[in-house]
């Protein structure tokens, strides 16, 4: 044990710790994102620059934070931030960006008022919704009538006058859930942090982008790479002219987005869901550096399920070709995700089950485990786990959930979806995290939605638009990605804690404060579409059917439910025992996501071009074109925020993205 200690302490010299100027710029840059994002996002609605787990917002910031702290050591003659410090300042921001955008603040504010303003006598809502909602839910009353006064300065303006008193017990009561979950999210990053980057040796793909700007070294070499130059000329000179065509329509389009379902037009081939084609040169660049088994399982078990919908309708059962609530994939697909989702589960824990036993004796003082150098002791991870999920287990049940439809509501979404979102992007190296179920998905196995009954229903609706339906900007990769930066700057994990929870406390207080400004200023109904109008009412609509009719989910979908159980474990058997086995079962639960319906053609083209390029110039060639690829990731982020920039100074659109 002394040996182990001593061992620890050497680690530990040198480590670097928190410094307040770090902290100080970090809150800076943090409001900064807050401002730009909600503004672009909502007002301009063109980009949304921070939806995704790598977003342009967070990475144009730090390429100015870069430049300015070159400019202030090159005036002091002395360096400003040290590289750990640029790492403190810039997760500091990506939290900030991602909580004003679909990480929080997107979603909660209009969930709020819209069950509200958009009531009618021929939808129902306020005869099925109202008399559940405690008063301290919303900001209107719920035994009143259709859009009360804040719903409605919500979405048609008030010249900028908000009424704060209105907002503040449920902004305050909605905190407290929000600060759960949240607590559990610190949890799930200290204590797999070690499992999935120490031991099992994830890649951790979107920690690259940023440490090229941060390390001085690797930023010295890219600059001065010929082929990363190149690369960023190639996506910035697509996007830049697509820029202009919207400004000048004269000047040609350079085509990004095409939908195969526009060429497929005879039966069966027309029974496929909505398959874009998009053309991410920044998801290219990300893909390259995923291993070539998990390139070619996303892209496989993507078109898997389109082949399955072309097969049900040559085989006469269209009747199966319905959709899973809220999700652009099929009933049966969604059930194969959610068996999926539950094998890859058990199977983290059991890898991970002899250093959770050491996690587990460290917490009761009898185990040896260092974690001194952990972003929390692991006694402390798991004691602020255990009260984030009581507490937003007990928050739910307050709020109208009966306990056990309050214990499966947070634990599927913390314990399950939250874990294999987090894993698809330390592993899988994606830029989005989306599912294609709900907790209440896994309910409807055993009893029909309607059995709930209303008051569950209603609750379920709120939690749906704030948590469990959108799942982009997920906070908790965030935190893993830094983590995983910390080694290469030397930066102890333990000084990221307070400036994480710094960036969570003052970004949701700013984001609140000036996303309730800007829909009584602009009226929401002006703003984007799929903020105020599309997220949270798909969430009620779901529901409505429910609660003034029947649910009977048809009887097939536990077939496949079981049959994806089964193909699951078997993958994760034969991964585990035969290197050279091509499928990798995290892609299989991916298969039906928005991510690879956005991502799956970039993500071909980066298999097969990394294929060839290993198959017939090996291994020393692959990494020769690597800065290339990362020059794709910089040209078309540097083009987002440009047109982004722009935008928000000129009010004229800006060109479409292909990851919407």
């Amino acid at each position: 044990m002394q040996l182990q200690k001593a061992a620890a302490a050497e680690r530990e010299i040198g480590l670097k710790d928190l410094s307040l100027r770090a902290v100080v710029v970090g809150l800076l840059f943090g409001i900064g994102a807050v401002l730009i994002v909600s503004y672009a996002e909502l007002v301009v609605k063109e980009i949304q620059i921070a939806i995704c787990q790598f977003n342009p917002a967070a990475l144009g910031l730090l390429a100015v934070l870069v430049a300015l702290n070159g400019l202030l050591s090159h005036l002091l003659r002395r360096p400003f931030l040290q590289p750990h410090e640029v790492l403190i300042v810039y997760t500091m921001t990506v939290l900030s960006a991602m909580i004003a955008s679909r990480g929080l603040m997107e979603k909660l504010l209009p969930a709020l008022v819209a069950i509200n303003y958009f009531a009618n006598p021929q939808n129902r809502w306020a005869e099925a919704f109202f008399p559940h909602i405690p008063k301290w839910l919303v900001p209107f009353d719920p035994q009143g009538m259709e859009a009360q006064p804040p719903a409605r300065y919500f979405y048609e303006g008030s010249k900028g006058v908000v009424i704060w008193q209105e907002w503040l017990t449920p902004l305050l009561a909605w905190a407290l859930v929000v600060a759960a979950v949240w607590a559990c999210f610190l949890t799930i990053a200290t204590l797999w942090r070690r499992q999935w980057a120490d031991h099992e040796k994830l890649n951790f793909p979107l920690t690259q982008p940023p440490l090229q700007l941060i390390e001085p070294a690797n930023r010295a070499n890219l600059l001065r790479n010929r082929l990363a130059w190149l690369g960023f000329a190639l996506s910035a000179t697509v996007f830049f002219v697509n820029g202009l065509n919207r400004l000048y329509p004269v000047i040609p389009q350079i085509r990004v987005a095409w939908t195969l379902n526009d060429y497929l037009m005879e039966r069966p081939f027309n029974a496929i869901i909505f398959t874009p084609v998009y053309t991410s040169y920044a998801a290219v660049g990300f893909a390259y550096f995923l291993p070539t088994q998990l390139l070619f399982s996303l892209w496989f078990f993507f078109w898997l399920t389109r082949v399955q919908d072309i097969l049900l309708s040559w085989l006469g059962y269209e009747h199966m070709l319905i959709n899973m609530p809220l999700y652009p994939t099929r009933l049966y697909i969604g059930y194969q995700v959610l068996g999926a989702y539950l094998v890859l589960v058990w199977f983290f824990w059991r890898a991970a089950l002899p250093y959770l036993k050491q996690v587990f004796a460290k917490t009761v003082r009898r185990g040896d485990i260092d974690d001194r150098n952990e972003l929390m002791p692991y006694h402390a991870a798991v004691l602020v786990g255990l009260v984030g999920l009581s507490v937003a287990i007990g928050w739910g049940i307050k709020a109208g959930l009966s306990p056990l439809v309050a214990v499966v509501e947070f634990t599927v979404y913390l314990g399950v979806v939250v874990l294999v979102m987090a894993r698809s992007v330390a592993e899988g190296g994606l830029m989005m995290t989306e599912t294609s179920f709900r907790p209440i998905d896994l309910m409807r196995l055993f009893v029909p939605k309607h059995q709930l009954g209303a008051r569950n229903l209603t609750i379920l609706g709120f939690l749906d638009a704030v948590f469990t339906r959108d799942l982009r900007g997920l906070l908790v990769t965030p935190l893993l990605d830094s983590l995983k930066m910390s080694e290469k700057v030397n930066l102890s994990r333990r000084a990221l804690l307070l400036p994480s929870v710094l960036a969570m406390v003052v970004g949701f207080v700013a984001a609140a404060i000036y996303q309730l400004k800007l829909p009584y200023t602009h009226g929401a109904l002006t703003m984007y579409w799929y903020a105020y109008q599309g997220n949270p009412r798909w969430a009620f609509e779901d529901h409505i059917g429910s609660i003034l009719g029947q649910d009977n989910p048809p009887a097939y979908i536990r077939g496949f439910f079981v049959a994806s159980v089964v193909l699951t474990y078997g993958m994760v058997v034969m991964r585990s025992h035969f290197w050279w086995f091509p499928l990798h079962p995290l892609a299989y639960a991916l298969s039906a996501s928005w991510t690879l319906i956005v991502f799956w053609f970039p993500i071909f083209v980066a298999w097969l071009v990394k294929g060839l390029i290993l198959r017939y110039a090996g291994v020393r060639a692959f990494h020769h074109y690597a800065p290339f690829f990362v020059g794709l990731i910089y040209g078309e982020f540097f083009m987002a925020v440009f047109w982004a920039v722009h935008s928000l100074l000129t009010r004229k659109p800006a060109p479409f993205f292909p990851w919407p």
